[in-house]
């Protein structure tokens, strides 16, 4: 071996170690980047979401539960999906914690629906302002299988919206609709208001209550 020559081990060793360091260097970059979009984005959702809260502000407050004992008609336990606009099953809703999903337990009383939900705001949606309920498979971005899903339409304010829950035991949402009254934002208004469909017998300008009873 001629003196001074770099045996082609050892340059072959060095060479390794070198790109081993490099390839190290690029990982942490791609790394770091990663990290930086996924900050980017939850930046971005968030700050779309207090945007769309802004434009939700003449949403009054929330009904709260009534204080008392009241008897329950049914029971629901299961989860809230989220509330939208009626008819519009991605515009979602999100002031007053309405756009928070959770899990919930639903109660109809005399005083209208319930709607407990742990670690998040309880409501009450009054019986003078239901407008019944549906069997829908989506609504705020979340899809379910088909009827998976019951709806509830109701009146907050000047706006017509929907509220989804799914019960852990889905047939027990047929029970619901039964007592609330059927009811779809899609269905062609008559004369007298929405048209309210209960069963096979559609009829115009009922009260409220009468879908609640």
């Amino acid at each position: 071996m001629t003196s001074g020559t770099t045996p082609p081990l050892v340059v072959a060793e060095a060479e390794r170690r070198s790109q081993e360091v490099t390839d190290w260097a690029a990982r942490a970059g791609w790394v770091v980047g990663l990290l930086l979009f996924v900050l980017l984005v939850f930046w971005l959702m968030r700050e779309g979401w207090k945007w769309r809260a802004t434009l939700q502000g003449d949403l009054p407050e929330l009904p709260p539960l009534p204080s008392g004992a009241h008897e329950p008609r049914l029971r629901l336990t299961g989860r809230y999906h989220g509330t939208t606009t009626a008819g519009r099953w991605l515009d979602r809703i999100v002031a007053h914690g309405l756009g928070v999903r959770s899990r919930a337990e639903l109660a109809l009383t005399g005083a209208g629906v319930w709607v407990v939900r742990p670690g998040a705001t309880d409501f009450l949606i009054p019986a003078d302002r239901m407008r019944g309920a549906r069997l829908d498979k989506g609504i705020a971005g979340k899809v379910l299988t088909e009827g998976g899903l019951l709806v509830i339409t109701w009146e907050h304010g000047d706006r017509l919206l929907d509220s989804g829950f799914r019960s852990e035991h889905p047939v027990e949402h047929a029970e619901w609709i039964e007592a609330l009254g059927a009811f779809s934002p899609f269905d062609e208004a008559g004369p007298d208001g929405p048209t309210r469909t209960t069963g096979t017998i559609r009829t115009t300008g009922k009260t409220p209550q009468e879908g609640a009873r």
